[in-house]
């Protein structure tokens, strides 16, 4: 008799709430370290706490895990949320450079990188609000 499981979330195969958070935090860290990343870190606030929170509760729903940013906000309406910042190309390509690097950082498998980006790179674009 075979046993029927659920496939694991993207949550589950990223090594859950342990590894997002490492990812969220890795990537604030290289946002505040790196010179690189400046036009992006000019468009969050002085202190970066709460954007941390908000990212990884997002990231932990949006991956299949635990609900926490719709709990506490509702709908993301991401595109509406992100409007009071000037996002341009320049940001977008900065987020994403930096999203990658932290990936890489905490070890997540290159397959996975890749589809994570394929995803980011769709959000991101959709974010920009400003022209170049």
């Amino acid at each position: 008799m075979a046993v029927m499981t659920e496939p694991l979330s993207l949550y589950d195969t990223i090594g859950g709430e342990t590894r997002v958070r490492e990812m969220v935090d890795r990537f604030y860290d290289l946002m505040e370290l790196e010179a690189e990343f400046a036009l992006l870190r000019a468009v969050h606030p002085p202190t970066l706490d709460n954007a941390r929170d908000r990212l990884f509760w997002f990231l932990s729903g949006w991956m299949g895990g635990p609900d926490a940013y719709i709990e506490r906000f509702g709908h993301p309406r991401l595109r509406m949320r992100h409007m009071p910042f000037a996002i341009g190309t320049q940001e977008r390509d900065q987020w994403l450079r930096a999203m990658a690097w932290a990936m890489e950082d905490v070890g997540i498998e290159e397959s996975l990188r890749l589809r994570l980006m394929e995803s980011f790179y769709q959000t991101a674009d959709w974010m920009r609000n400003k022209p170049d």
